[in-house]
């Protein structure tokens, strides 16, 4: 049996390579495991994405919980990240169990973990998980039925989406948003978002909303290279002033302005400490991933707020969240968390936040941009993920762990940071970093420069410079 080891946010594999009912009922074994050394009565919150097979290996963890004398509680249907890390919060459950590969290629899968506290479980928790999962599948689960658990009082189902919708609706005053004279736009990706969202704003642009297992070929991932469409139609609407993209789990957020131009998750985060400080006058520290811009330092700087950097990985960012006042926690993925909310991602919260500051304030997505860039300056910022041969991969890595890179190009490294990956700057505003991925077999550069242009001069210099063999 394959070993089975949890990545930066959960475990993904290949479907029915490695991603099987025999190894998911492995991890399932070794979840309830865990849960049952927290306490007596241990409860599990249960569901899936849009993903192909969620229903069979939502059904197959649900048998080993009830092998286990552990209650389940099931999502009635294809539910979001979100919700499962609420309602594990809501039932009083130990643990949440998400079968998701969030924005990953349609040929995985994958199994996520939520704490008690509405978040993902921290990283010393998934290590006691994983070091309890079975080199086997638990025998007996055949003998299981759901059917069988609901008559033994170990399994309920229960409706997320409903129990999440109502929460928004008390959440944000909706209907002075959709009554405003400002028009949005929604693109699931074909996630598991799309429902919400169709059930909140029926009368807004809705793409991809619908269930298509394979994402027709596009990763569910809001990089604006995979929202070719969604910017297209805004552009062809010309009356939308803002669109709202979320990846294959809704965890994630992107956005559009009215010219269907790519908003990244790094102006997402800006923008979010800009309105829930100098709009909402709410304060707390702000905890950021090792990937992200450096203009949040000079935004927080200004507004005279604490910021920590921490490694790749929501996680890191909930325990700051479990322990301090965090205004806002994001990473340069997109997954964003805020004050008054879950200590989880949320795409569709964040996007109302930032339709919520557009109505209020009566500015465009552009104009609250513009605010921002008065104290921080305007910025760029991209990313390759480069699908490289094992060799060059490990070569590359090594070189970076050497301190082989002083220059990229015309490009001098002035100073590096290696707190989750090898960060080269340049000049303050200026940097590239190259880091491993730890959900995908691919080697993921970054970079940051005044413009675009610039931003991605940085990144095929790192490319030209790493490709080069003989390096050092």
């Amino acid at each position: 049996m394959t070993k089975i080891r949890f990545g930066t946010d959960g475990w993904r594999a290949v479907i029915a390579k490695e991603f099987t009912t025999a190894n998911v009922a492995r991890i399932a074994a070794g979840s309830a495991r865990w849960l049952k050394r927290q306490g007596n009565s241990p409860s599990v919150v249960l569901g899936h994405d849009c993903r192909f097979g969620g229903e069979l290996f939502v059904e197959t963890v649900a048998r080993v919980m009830g092998l286990h004398g552990v209650r389940v509680y099931m999502a009635t249907s294809f539910v979001t990240a979100p919700m499962i890390s609420m309602a594990t919060m809501r039932t009083g459950s130990g643990l949440g169990v998400f079968i998701t590969a969030s924005h990953n290629p349609p040929m995985y899968n994958g199994y996520k973990l939520k704490g008690s506290y509405g978040g993902p479980l921290l990283e010393e928790q998934v290590q006691e998980v994983e070091a309890l999962i079975p080199d086997e599948p638990p025998p007996g689960i055949d003998t299981q039925s759901l059917e069988g658990l609901s008559g033994q009082g170990l399994l309920e189902q229960i409706d997320l989406e409903e129990m999440y919708c109502r929460y928004l609706e008390q959440a944000f005053d909706l209907e002075t948003i959709r009554r405003s004279d400002m028009h949005f736009a929604f693109d699931a990706m074909y996630g598991s978002g799309q429902n919400v969202m169709r059930r909140l704003f029926p009368n807004i642009m809705l793409m991809h909303c619908e269930r298509q297992p394979l994402f027709d070929g596009i990763p569910p991932e809001p990089l604006a290279r995979n929202l070719g469409a969604f910017s297209k139609a805004i552009r062809q609407a010309g009356n939308i002033h803002c669109g709202l993209a979320v990846d294959g789990d809704a965890d994630r957020t992107a956005l559009m302005d009215h010219e269907g131009r790519y908003v990244d998750s790094h102006h997402v985060i800006l923008l979010l400490i800009h309105y829930l400080h100098r709009y909402k006058g709410i304060r707390g520290k702000v905890a950021t991933g090792f990937s992200s811009s450096v203009k949040i330092h000079k935004l927080c700087q200004a507004y005279n707020i604490p910021i920590e950097v921490v490694k790749i990985g929501f996680k890191h960012i909930c325990g700051i969240m479990l322990k301090e006042e965090v205004l806002v926690g994001g990473e340069e993925s997109g997954g964003i968390a805020v004050a008054g909310h879950i200590p989880e991602r949320d795409g569709i919260y964040n996007g109302l936040l930032i339709w919520e500051a557009m109505v209020r304030t009566g500015k465009t997505l552009a104009g609250l941009i513009s605010e921002v860039y008065d104290i921080t300056g305007p910025f760029a910022f991209e990313r390759a993920d480069l699908e490289l041969s094992p060799e060059d991969k490990e070569r590359i890595v090594e070189n970076c762990r050497h301190g082989r890179y002083t220059r990229f190009g015309n490009y001098t490294v002035k100073k590096t940071e290696t707190l989750d990956g090898f960060k080269y700057y340049f000049s303050e505003s200026q940097w590239l970093m190259i880091r491993p991925s730890g959900t995908e077999p691919v080697l993921r550069t970054y970079a940051e420069g005044a413009n675009q242009q610039e931003a991605l001069d940085i990144l095929k210099a790192g490319y030209d410079t790493i490709m080069e063999k003989d390096t050092g």
